[in-house]
């Protein structure tokens, strides 16, 4: 059985005629992605053909680009950032649990992955709900954590220098990034509650040390990474998926070793997040 959370996102996968993202979206084309996007945190969409501008003007809809520090850029277009594996690579990009930019003290609000070149199996991208997972906590977690804050940080993912990264994620000073954010967020689009740790970025709870977080970390990432709560997106040449960095983590399958896998992301900027 497929869990609520996947339930609802396989619901807006566009059909022919469907959208065409390639060309400008109309208002109520726009509005629907927003509010869809709002709601499930994730929209999917099919058989797309952008070249880099049209990439690039999509994303400019819903704000302003933010160009990624410390990944290789495709050619000419810093605002697109590689994200690949080639063959004989055996660590792929996002290879865990994590939400993007959660240590900036404005917060991606998304990010708009699309496939250039996918292998024959393999590669799919895990999605998680942070409204299903807050929605699922007891009363007295939840009464726990509203008054809880977290700290997130670049310096441990990107500040060190990384061999087998090299050519894809570099430029390790540019990680200073640090930032204080509640535990559970209010969706400035939504108004709906949502989990906001995540394995990748998050260090510990502000004024707690590391080792009296961790034990409520650690259970908080199990229980938001329950089946029930995730959906899983099989990628095809000209697929895209727009998700929303507040209300989801996402979880890059490395299962394609010998095979080459090119996806192109853009970063939309967002806001600053309170509980």
């Amino acid at each position: 059985m497929r869990s609520r959370f996947a339930q609802l996102a396989a619901r807006w996968v566009p059909r022919s005629p469907g959208v065409t993202l390639a060309e400008p979206l109309a208002a109520d084309a726009l509005q629907t992605i927003r509010r869809t996007l709002a709601d499930r945190g994730v929209v999917f969409f099919r058989d797309q053909q952008l070249t880099p501008e049209q990439h690039i003007a999509l994303a400019r809809r819903f704000g302003d680009i933010n160009v990624n520090r410390f990944f290789a850029h495709a050619e000419n277009y810093p605002e697109i950032a590689l994200v690949a594996k080639e063959p004989h690579q055996t660590r792929n990009i996002g290879g865990g649990w994590h939400t993007d930019h959660s240590y900036d003290q404005a917060p991606a609000m998304g990010s708009i992955l699309y496939a250039r070149e996918v292998p024959p199996s393999g590669g799919d991208t895990l999605f998680a709900s942070m409204y299903a997972a807050y929605d699922a906590l007891s009363d007295g977690l939840k009464r726990t954590l509203e008054d809880l804050r977290a700290l997130h940080s670049s310096r441990h993912v990107f500040g060190m220098e990384r061999p087998d990264m090299q050519g894809r994620i570099g430029k390790p000073e540019l990680a200073t990034q640090d930032a204080v954010h509640p535990v559970v967020i209010t969706h400035p689009d939504s108004g709906r509650k949502a989990l906001y740790v995540n394995p990748g970025f998050t260090l510990g709870f502000e004024g707690w040390t590391v080792e009296e977080s961790r034990p409520l970390l650690e259970y908080l990432y199990g229980h938001a990474a329950k089946p029930e709560f995730t959906c899983r997106f099989v990628w095809r040449t000209g697929s895209i998926a727009f998700w929303d960095n507040r209300s989801t983590w996402h979880y890059a399958v490395n299962d394609y070793h010998g095979e080459r896998r090119l996806m192109h992301r853009i970063t939309v900027d967002g806001c600053a997040l309170g509980g």
